[in-house]
């Protein structure tokens, strides 16, 4: 496996909300990362992939609703964000995708 894969494997997806659009003003992006990644393997992942210098990644789980589909509870997954802040100078363009 290539290292851009195992990088991949890391960084799931940007996250484009409100929230997240509020944060690109402070220098920091949004991503939906692995739920077993942690801080130092995010930064990695994000210098990596697209060449910038992180200044700090702050992590939240989200944990997955109890909902009906049919008639039948499920559980929907639970989700792991990085708040990555950027240095100054550095900036990612999520809106053109990965």
């Amino acid at each position: 496996m290539s290292t851009k894969a195992k990088l991949y494997d890391v960084i799931r997806k940007p996250i484009i909300t409100e929230k997240a659009t509020n944060a690109s003003e402070h220098n920091a992006v949004v991503f939906e990362v692995a739920i077993d990644a942690n801080k130092p393997q995010i930064k990695e992942a994000v210098e990596g992939l697209f060449g910038v210098k992180v200044k700090a990644v702050n992590t939240s789980i989200t944990k997955g609703k109890v909902k009906r589909f049919r008639g039948k509870i499920g559980v929907r997954k639970d989700v792991k964000k990085a708040y990555v802040t950027l240095e100054e100078g550095n900036t990612i363009d999520v809106s053109t995708g990965l």
